[in-house]
Formats: C-alpha cells, structure tokens, sequence
C-alpha cells in the first residue's frame, strides 16, 4: 500500500495546549512566513526534519491512543501544516478510520482558491473536526511587516471555513508594540464578530524563549529587546477579544 511521505521536526506525545484533551502532537517540517516571534524557527526549512509515511506516523501516534478518552486526538502543527497538504490528508483520512479525533494548528499562509490546493483542502476538511488558527495581525500592513506575507488569503480562509460551519479556535499573539494596540484589538474582534465558527479565543502573551534557539541557528532575532507584556495589558486583551464569550468546543467522539 502506497503512502505518502512527510517530513516532522519533533513530536510530543502527551500535548496539553494545542486542542482539546490529550493530543499527539506532530510538529510538521516547513513554513512560509516567518514571523518575528516564531517558537520554532528550526521547523522554517522544508528540506529539514526527517522523513516518514504518513501510515507509518500514524502507528506512532495509536500507541498513545488510550490516553485520548476524554476527547483527545491528534493535532498537526509545525512549522505550517498545510504546506504538506497531501501528507495530512492521508494521515487525517487513515485516522478517522480508526476512530481519531483530529485537529490543524495552522497560521492558514498556504490557503487558496486556486487548484489543486481548494479541492485537496476541501477534502482534507472533511476529516477535520477543528482547527486551531493564528490571527497574528489584523492589519494587512502590518501582518507583512510581521510575517514577510499580507493576510489576504488568511482572511479569505476564515470566511471559507465560516461558511463550511468548521469549528475554529482562535489565538492572538499579544506583542507589545506591534499587535497590543487598542485599534487593532478592536478591529480583531470586530472580524471574530463576523464568524459564526468560532469556539475559542485565546490570547497568548509574547515571551522571548525561543532566543538560545535563534542564536543557535544564527538568526537574527529583532524582537530581542521587547519584553512581555504587563498582566493589565493582557487583561485589556482578553477583554477587547471578549474571550469570555467563548465557552470552549463541544468535543466530538
């Protein structure tokens, strides 16, 4: 039986963050934005990771299936998912067989209306229950600045994936000086007004972890001085985003 091959960087067995329950969390190889406050700037490189099919991953990830009772899964993250489009769609496909909850963490950069990509994620949809996606900056402007790509197409996947009624959680990345700002916090939650999809929204204050990461790799990392931001800036976040409307996802088996 033919499969297709993928590429990960790492993989984390008992996933507490990146969906609903205990998730197996396959972090995929490959990405292309490159946004300043990226964790994992080691996943970047589509040529790096190592090689696997995605029957032989999905082995790797039904060992741990017993801890997924109450909700859990699968969830593919990265790096960017869906620039490995073909590999998620059979591994999603051979999951739902076995009965698996399954999940994306995507920033939604490849998303288009262009053939092959539509109809391929089209399907993959089909074998989706949720997706968890980054609205790293409203403003076209400055989500270029942030990520070295406008947001254009990202918006249009939100409307796609609202007018399919696909559960999404949504996760802001608060940054001080670049996204904490009350205008842009405003016009984000005036778009999650337009969504009817939306299970969650989360903000997740900035931190600067990942440097040993950066200058280990010798990357330049231009967020070096900007610091975290204060519990009240947070706060004001949270509530801009009226993240207490949003009660959570009603888990599907």
């Amino acid at each position: 039986m033919s499969s297709c091959i993928g590429r990960y960087n790492k993989l984390e067995t008992f996933g507490s963050v990146d969906g609903p329950g205990i998730r197996y969390v396959i972090f995929l190889q490959g990405c292309p934005l490159r946004c300043k406050f990226c964790h994992n700037p080691e996943t970047w490189n589509m040529e790096g990771g190592e090689a696997i099919s995605a029957h032989d991953m999905l082995e790797k990830a039904l060992r741990y299936k017993l801890y997924w009772a109450r909700g859990g899964g699968i969830t593919v993250s990265g790096g960017e998912p869906l620039a490995q489009i073909d590999f998620v769609l059979e591994l999603f496909k051979e999951a739902k067989k076995e009965g698996v909850n399954t999940c994306i963490d995507t920033s939604g950069a490849p998303f288009s209306r262009e053939e092959p990509f539509f109809s391929k994620f089209k399907e993959l949809m089909q074998y989706t229950d949720l997706l968890l996606v980054d609205i790293k900056h409203i403003d076209n402007d400055e989500h270029k600045k942030l990520t070295g790509r406008n947001n254009d197409n990202i918006i249009d996947m939100f409307h796609y994936l609202d007018e399919i009624n696909k559960p999404i959680w949504i996760r802001h990345v608060l940054v001080p000086g670049i996204s904490d700002n009350d205008e842009y916090l405003t016009r984000t939650r005036d778009f999650i007004r337009t969504l009817h999809n939306v299970q969650r929204v989360e903000v997740l204050p900035y931190h600067a972890f990942a440097i040993p990461k950066y200058d280990s790799l010798g990357i330049k990392y231009s967020l070096r001085d900007t610091k975290s931001p204060e519990a009240d800036r947070v706060e004001n976040a949270n509530k801009i985003l009226e993240v207490e409307k949003y009660t959570g996802w009603k888990i599907k088996k």
